[in-house]
């Protein structure tokens, strides 16, 4: 599903504009990312969390040349799929 499928399906089931239905969405991720940024965590009952995960600086290889390179120390949004919606996929 994307963002504007999304977008449409609150509007449908709602019965909101599609304008104010964007809007709450942009809200939401918005918020979820603001989140993130600051280095919190968010967890959603049910559906999941979400979470920074620090990974250290490591040794790569670059796939063209062979060469070894560095690969410096980052951090990425980790999701983590909740027991509730785990156990209805499966």
């Amino acid at each position: 599903m994307t963002r504007s499928e999304l977008v449409e399906q609150l509007s449908v089931r709602k019965d909101i504009s599609i304008g104010t239905a964007e809007k709450i969405v942009q809200e939401i991720f918005g918020s979820m990312t603001d989140t993130l940024i600051a280095g919190d965590r968010i967890e959603i009952r049910g559906f999941g969390s979400f979470e920074n995960r620090d990974y250290d600086e490591r040794t790569g290889r670059n796939p063209k040349s062979g060469i070894e390179v560095s690969v410096a120390a980052k951090k990425r949004p980790f999701f983590k799929v909740g027991k509730d919606l785990k156990e209805r996929i499966l």
